[in-house]
């Protein structure tokens, strides 16, 4: 198959060299011609992906979107907020037969996720998201990784399944598209909240019991919007949470840490070359909530913060005596 990835960041490199390697003609879009340059001639993307060779056959760099669009799928590896624009770009252009989301956030003037927006605006294209615990550091080294490849059209997806994986990448099929991506949103809000605690001194109790709570509001939240039980509890859900939680390769949990260890916000995003996506998530998840009644206290402690009206110390002693609760209620 002929594949496009959209967005030369770490995870759009990451899954671009995994395709090409797997024997598939594919073609990395850069916005930034000099980037695609830069990246063409040293086979390398040193600025988000640095150490990690890529193929020199079968992979083609290019800053010329409309390139791209000759291909049977094509992958969207840029944040969340770009993803309207680059769907208005895409729309101009050509109708791809197959998108893939590789975005984990959430339109903020919509509320929408990824594949709603690709049905918006190319309703006769099909929407797959990929997700799961998935690190661009690891896989673009290879590292045995498992991920969840979600659509409507499970035909179309069974052949997806196989083309893209590989011995080192392990691909599971879902229907559940909309749940895929909610939880991917979601679990980034709950890695801030560990890189919170973390960042001010607490420990592995701390850590388990928001990745516990985490998951508990993960659910509730996901039940409101009908997403199947199973996808809380699997690479998307579970999955991603623990590793978005616990590594060090997690900027969702890069930022938690330093603002738990006092650092405004500001000054945390002005050091950062990628895209936290939880701190734009957070407030669309806290306002989904809020409309539907569902309890988040770990979301809305978060979102606070990042709001500048609490501090960390205070926000985790109003979560620590918050009411008695009973956990199997």
């Amino acid at each position: 198959m002929r594949f496009s990835v959209l967005g030369a960041g770490g995870w759009g490199t990451a899954i671009a060299r995994l395709l090409a390697n797997a024997g598939h003609d594919t073609l990395l879009w850069a916005r930034d011609p000099s980037q695609a340059d830069a990246i063409r001639c040293a086979r390398e993307n040193a600025k988000y992906l640095p150490g990690v060779r890529l193929p020199d056959r079968r992979l083609q760099v290019t800053s010329e979107l409309s390139a791209g669009m000759d291909a049977d799928a094509v992958f969207l590896a840029v944040p969340s907020f770009g993803i309207n624009d680059l769907l208005e770009k895409i729309a101009a252009l050509a109708s791809p037969p197959t998108l893939v989301s590789l975005a984990k956030g959430l339109d903020r003037a919509t509320q929408r996720t990824t594949s709603e927006m690709i049905e918006d605006r190319l309703p006769e294209a099909s929407a797959f998201a990929l997700s799961g615990p998935s690190h661009a550091e690891e896989v673009g080294r290879d590292v045995p990784t498992a991920v969840v490849l979600a659509g409507k059209d499970l035909a179309l997806g069974e052949t997806l399944q196989r083309e893209i994986a590989t011995p080192r990448f392990r691909v599971y099929l879902s229907r559940d598209v909309r749940g895929v991506e909610l939880c991917a949103a979601v679990k980034n809000v709950i890695a801030l909240a560990t890189g919170i605690s973390d960042g001010l001194g607490y420990g592995d109790n701390s850590r388990g019991a928001l990745i516990t709570r985490g998951l508990a509001e993960m659910a509730r939240f996901g039940r409101a919007l009908g997403v199947r039980e199973a996808t809380f509890f699997g690479l998307a859900g579970l999955g991603d949470l623990v590793a978005t939680c616990t590594s060090n390769h997690s900027r969702n949990r890069y930022v938690g840490c330093r603002l738990g260890a006092g650092e405004s916000l500001q000054e945390i995003l002005a050091d950062m070359t990628m895209v936290a996506e939880g701190v734009f998530a957070t407030g669309i998840v806290r306002d989904m909530a809020a409309a539907r009644r569902v309890e988040m206290p770990i979301t809305e402690a978060v979102a606070r913060l990042l709001a500048g009206e609490a501090d960390p110390p205070t926000l985790v002693e109003e979560i620590m005596t918050r009411a008695p609760k009973r956990e199997d209620g």
